[in-house]
């Protein structure tokens, strides 16, 4: 069974799930999601001899939900999952695996505190080194200056992406959930002019894609429904402090074993046309790093393809100097 904590990092309170024994596999989940998106990873981990767990980043589901949009920084990132670490696997490093935003939330645990984790595994977002200039200054130049519409431009705001998305939860998931999966046409992450909100252009489909089932929905919608949107969007919110904070570790490389995994039609993967090969982007910050491109995979991948998810994580974690 799994079982819910509160765990007090010092910090924050956070919510997360439980269930096993065995060395400590922490999972990370990104926008707009909860550590319900790591549903189908579970009893696979258990199953291996794995503690499997998943939180609620702050912002989220059972976790504390501040307002202010510095407590949503990086550094508050990595420290919750540090924090989780030492509350359940204290004697150990552990094992940390990220998507979306998870992904650059345990990259930077793993560079950042080297000693309290043994491996990391990053799904749809790879980890290109410590930024020379902050995120929002490169989108900016990419898209906002040209008259494009980038989404993290749109939530960088207070107010307007929280009502936006507030006004229908349900809707919102399911538009947004569609546009970047493998199952929407080409063009359903529409080029929209720079004045746009989110969903201008996203369809809601009929039917919706089968890996996503009404009970998926009617679980996430009642946890977005209680914790609001400000706490997430406040992720985005925090491009400059996050680049000032990370700087101390500029040059600097992730040296434990890695895992990468993307879909083939997941645009934040290749960083919205930034780059075309995200792994050859990686390499260079992270030299032991294994990667696997799934062909026709949108963004949503270990709920799009759990048993290709489950089959290399647990592949992976077999193998030397990982293997139990």
């Amino acid at each position: 069974m799994i079982e819910p904590r509160l765990i007090d990092t010092g910090t924050a309170r956070l919510r997360v799930m439980v269930e096993g024994a065995g060395p400590l596999v922490l999972m990370i989940h990104g926008y707009p999601e909860g550590w319900y998106s790591w549903r189908h990873q579970f009893a696979p981990l258990v199953a291996a001899g794995y503690t499997a767990a998943a939180l609620d980043v702050r912002g989220y589901g059972g976790s504390d939900r501040p307002d202010a949009i510095e407590f949503y920084d990086m550094a508050a990132m990595v420290a919750d999952v540090i924090g989780v670490a030492d509350a359940l696997q204290p004697d150990a490093p552990v094992i940390l695996v990220g998507h979306d935003w998870g992904a650059p939330i345990v990259w930077y645990s793993a560079l950042t505190h080297p000693a309290r984790v043994a491996a990391v595994a990053g799904l749809s977002v790879p980890f290109t080194g410590v930024p020379t200039r902050p995120l929002g200054d490169i989108f900016r130049r990419a898209f906002t200056d040209r008259g494009r519409f980038f989404y993290q431009e749109w939530f960088r705001a207070p107010g307007p992406a929280e009502e936006e998305a507030e006004r229908d939860v349900r809707g919102y998931l399911r538009r947004l959930y569609y546009a970047i999966s493998g199952d929407a046409p080409p063009g359903s992450w529409p080029e929209k002019p720079a004045g746009a909100t989110l969903l201008d252009g996203l369809v809601d489909p009929d039917p919706f894609p089968a890996w996503l089932t009404d009970g998926d929905l009617d679980h996430m919608v009642a946890e977005l429904e209680r914790s609001g949107f400000r706490g997430p969007l406040n992720r985005y919110r925090n491009h400059e402090r996050d680049y000032a904070w990370a700087q101390a570790w500029q040059g600097q490389r992730i040296g434990q074993p890695a895992l990468f995994i993307a879909g083939t039609r997941d645009p934040a993967a290749f960083g919205f046309g930034a780059y075309s090969d995200p792994l050859t982007v990686m390499r260079p910050h992270v030299p032991l790093v294994e990667g696997h491109m799934l062909d026709g995979c949108g963004h949503w991948t270990q709920e799009e393809r759990p048993a290709e998810i489950n089959r290399l994580l647990l592949d992976w974690l077999a193998r030397p100097p990982l293997r139990l």
